[in-house]
């Protein structure tokens, strides 16, 4: 055979390589010395031809509408200005609340679906508010519908974890005059056997009453001193503190207490050096506030029509929902998710620990929590320990949001905003579900808090949000 005539092509002395897709490519190519940029790239819509249909129209012909709505939510979810004004009971503020009323944490749910720290939470508060004995006589009267369960989210309120609240329950009331709207959330109950990790002892019980009869009496008149605060401005002084405002609020919570210390101490309340006591040893007080700040704003910009972002994002351990702005009477619903990075106590694991779970998730729409990871080295060590991991958990959220804070800025990202507006179109395309940063509590026993983590969201309930959305529009 008679040899080729063609040149012999001059192979390169050195190589790099880009890898689309599989990350086990990269990492082969990177095992061999060999300089390597992987790109994160996914098949749009899993490839699902009716996904792929609506993302192309919401993402083309429909992407000027969508964008003009999309900017109006951010500048809301921007410029409302969330100020703590109160401490109440809910009998007298939340909306639609009942006198025989539990609100619960997520989407609705019966309880016969309940998750078994969800259930013992509502024990808890039944026997709390005084309307059964003992937590077996409240399952009793549960399951007889002798009370009427109800998401907190459908009253203006969220809850965090496992919390369930009836209508005694002290709670902060938030205020986004701007907006006109208001967000209500219990107070936090501390660590411990505590019925918001889901325990219903005797213990989280006496929790419960002291929160009421102490806590919420004490800090109410402090506040009523002190006037409004506003939320935000501490939570923007606490993110380069290292608060995620979510996971961990050391900061945050200090930055609160000393503005209220001087409030506090002329106390004239009998009962004034325990809730000091409390208030000291609680490092989650300000999660709770940052919540019913979070719900004030999502409220504003869940007013605006034919907007992709979501504003409601919540779990009850058993199923994850989420509504659009312009559509808060469609839930869209998944499976709970079990949380995916997460440090456990000794003896704990995945065996041992219940689905994703609480309201605080509404943290994360607003800039907080996930968005926010990248300043804290608390959230990098259940990310793998390092900044870097911490970094790429904010930048993932950057990929699926509309736009950035003008409040939160990240120290270590040359003081950029945190994402803000998380955004369907974007969410299916990429692959990529909002990450949301908290704690994890036992599956069955009520022993309470097993470990923390981040766990991210399913990606069914925003499938299923984007063709509802191309099939209203």
């Amino acid at each position: 055979m008679a040899s080729s005539n063609l040149p012999i092509a001059d192979l390169p002395a050195a190589l790099s390589v880009v890898n689309i897709g599989l990350p086990l490519f990269e990492q082969a190519v990177r095992d061999q010395g060999t300089p390597v940029i992987g790109v994160d790239w996914r098949i749009p819509g899993g490839g699902d031809q009716r996904v792929v249909s609506a993302l192309a129209r919401l993402l083309g012909p429909r992407a000027a509408e969508i964008d003009e709505a999309n900017g109006e939510v951010v500048r809301r979810l921007n410029d409302g200005i969330p100020e703590l004004a109160a401490i109440e009971t809910a009998s007298d503020v939340v909306p639609g609340i009942g006198d025989r009323t539990i609100l619960h944490c997520g989407p609705a749910i019966g309880w016969d679906s309940m998750c078994d720290p969800l259930r013992r939470s509502v024990q808890a508060a039944i026997v709390a508010e005084g309307w059964e004995p003992d937590v077996v006589s409240a399952r009793r009267a549960v399951a007889a519908e002798e009370v009427h369960l109800a998401p907190a989210n459908l009253h203006d309120t969220v809850v965090p974890m496992a919390t369930a609240i009836g209508p005694s329950a002290p709670v902060y009331v938030v205020n986004n005059e701007v907006g006109g709207t208001t967000g209500y959330a219990a107070i936090n109950q501390g660590s411990g056997q505590v019925a918001w990790f889901g325990v219903d002892s005797d213990d989280s019980i006496e929790r419960l009453r002291f929160v009421r009869d102490s806590v919420g009496p004490v800090v109410a008149d402090a506040l009523a001193s002190m006037g409004p605060t506003d939320v935000f401005s501490l939570a923007g002084q606490g993110i380069p503190m290292g608060d995620d405002v979510h996971m961990r609020t050391q900061a945050t919570t200090n930055l609160l207490l000393r503005d209220l210390l001087p409030h506090l101490v002329r106390s004239t309340r009998a009962d004034a050096p325990q809730v000091a006591d409390f208030l000291s040893a609680n490092h989650l007080m300000f999660l709770n506030v940052a919540m019913a700040a979070a719900k004030s704003l999502v409220m504003w910009a869940g007013e605006v029509e034919n907007s992709s972002i979501v504003t409601t994002m919540c779990r009850n351990g058993t199923t994850y929902g989420i509504r659009l702005s312009g559509d808060d009477d469609t839930w869209f619903l998944a499976d709970s998710p079990p949380i995916q990075d997460a440090l456990y106590y000794p003896g704990q694991g995945p065996e041992t620990s219940a689905p994703d779970i609480g309201d605080s998730a509404v943290l994360e729409l607003v800039g907080l929590g996930g968005p926010a990871a990248a300043n804290s080295p608390a959230v990098a060590g259940f990310l793998g320990g390092r900044m870097s991991d911490a970094i790429a958990a904010t930048r993932n959220m950057q990929r699926i949001c509309a736009g950035e804070s003008s409040r939160f800025r990240l120290p270590i990202l040359d003081n950029v905003g945190t994402p803000v507006g998380v955004d369907i179109r974007q969410v299916v395309e990429s692959g990529v579900t909002p990450a949301v940063n908290t704690g994890i509590v036992h599956v069955s026993d009520g022993s309470g808090q097993v470990g923390a983590g981040v766990a991210w969201a399913p990606i069914e309930c925003f499938t299923s949000a984007l063709l509802a959305l191309d099939e209203r529009l």
